[in-house]
């Protein structure tokens, strides 16, 4: 899927303009405030642009007044705070999105235990979120994200939380999860950027 990105957020005096192609893998970077995150969360359908629209292919995923849930246009999102929920283990945290795609509980459980042993966390299938570590946090909070199967994939930040030892192999996980799909990383860390992107755009900031 293709994305392209024309639309402002006026309360935070950002505008957008690009382009992601089908299958890339883009990296976005830039200052803090310059709109990293709300851009994922434009492209999510989390946040309503004030003009302009957001489009993945032929659908309006903000402006228009449509918004459009993630799970409906295949977007796998995982923001900076992995926000698992806490009240469901980590089994049913990634069954969720496969629920909400009208999967009956089995075979949302089954796709859930097979993404927890792909990102390296079956065992923790039965662990609430409050006994996981960072590391652990990112990697059920990217299973979730692919459950969905979803054609784009918004990563924000997604070694920020996670110790120094674990970051290479949840680098190259990412990496593999990546390919094939349209996905925006937001990072701050060259060593992402340069291990997972085809592309580079930096923004600017406020137009204001």
């Amino acid at each position: 899927m293709s994305v392209v990105v024309n639309a402002a957020v006026a309360e935070r005096g950002l505008a957008f303009d690009l382009a992601v192609q089908d299958g890339e893998t883009l990296a976005v970077v830039g200052a803090n405030g310059t709109g990293k995150s709300t851009l994922l969360q434009l492209i999510a359908g989390l946040l309503p642009a004030s003009s302009g629209s957001v489009r993945i292919d032929d659908i309006v995923v903000s402006g228009d007044g449509v918004r459009p849930t993630p799970h409906r246009v295949g977007i796998g999102y995982l923001p900076q705070d992995p926000t698992l929920f806490p009240h469901l283990d980590c089994l049913d945290n990634v069954a969720f999105g496969p629920r909400m795609r009208g999967a009956s509980r089995s075979d949302a459980r089954r796709i859930a235990h097979e993404l927890l042993q792909a990102v390296g966390v079956g065992e923790l299938a039965n662990r609430r979120p409050r006994r996981l570590s960072g590391g652990q946090s990112q990697r059920v909070a990217l299973a979730r994200a692919l459950a969905v199967d979803p054609r784009v994939l918004l990563i924000d930040e997604p070694l920020a939380s996670v110790d120094v030892d674990s970051r290479d192999d949840l680098r190259t996980l990412i990496g593999s999860s990546a390919a094939g799909r349209t996905t925006l990383v937001v990072s701050h860390d060259p060593a992402d950027v340069e291990a997972l992107a085809d592309r580079v755009v930096t923004l600017q900031g406020p137009t204001r």
